[in-house]
């Protein structure tokens, strides 16, 4: 168990230090406060927890840290092109935001699309801010996630391609200060969570196959 740190925010982390050390030897202790503190906080935002990843088969994990948006009826269109279970969950900035896959299996589809940076707990975000969308498909179904990039998000980060195939709970990328994640689920799982529920990624069951 323990904590990382992802290599996306050494750049921060090595540019707010280097800040705090100049202002504290040319003007003084009290005035480092403030790039002290920014440097504390880019260590705290680009953390990466250890998660224990359920290993039950039928589940579907959170793939984010944050609180259900909504849980509602929309129709995926970029790759299942069907009515869908979607669950929306907003990352304040003070959330882990490396984002993990909620079930094993292929990255069967990926797009990138450059949009605006409108605030993440808005409704229209997922159709015009910045936002990455990868469809996962293993053997038994297809979950589609959209990182959405928000106000303060200025770059949305992946770390797999087309074709990887990752495990339940793996890493796969992030997105930089605020954002929410839409992830699409098939009419046929059950949905584990309500809006309100704070989930954890790679630990909050947020789904369940039902087997028939």
């Amino acid at each position: 168990m323990g904590i990382r740190i992802v290599k996306e925010g050494f750049p921060f982390i090595g540019a707010a230090l280097v800040v705090t050390l100049l202002v504290g030897a040319g003007i003084g202790r009290y005035w480092a406060i403030p790039p002290a503190v920014l440097t504390l906080f880019f260590i705290f935002f680009f953390r990466s927890p250890a998660r224990v990843v359920p290993t039950d088969p039928d589940v579907i994990v959170s793939p984010a840290d944050g609180r259900v948006m909504a849980v509602e009826i929309a129709t995926e269109e970029l790759f299942m092109g069907e009515p869908c279970r979607k669950v929306t969950i907003f990352l304040s900035v003070f959330d882990v935001h490396v984002n993990r896959t909620p079930i094993a299996g292929e990255i069967k589809f990926r797009q990138y699309t450059v949009g605006g940076f409108r605030p993440a707990y808005q409704k229209t975000v997922g159709f015009e801010n910045e936002r990455h969308t990868i469809a996962l498909v293993n053997e038994r179904l297809t979950v589609v996630v959209t990182q959405i990039a928000g106000i303060l998000a200025r770059r949305i980060v992946s770390w797999k391609k087309l074709g990887d195939h990752l495990e339940k709970g793996e890493l796969y990328g992030m997105i930089k200060f605020g954002s929410c994640t839409e992830v699409f689920l098939p009419q046929s799982v059950e949905v584990c969570v309500r809006k309100g529920d704070k989930v954890v990624g790679g630990e909050t069951v947020i789904g369940r196959i039902r087997n028939e």
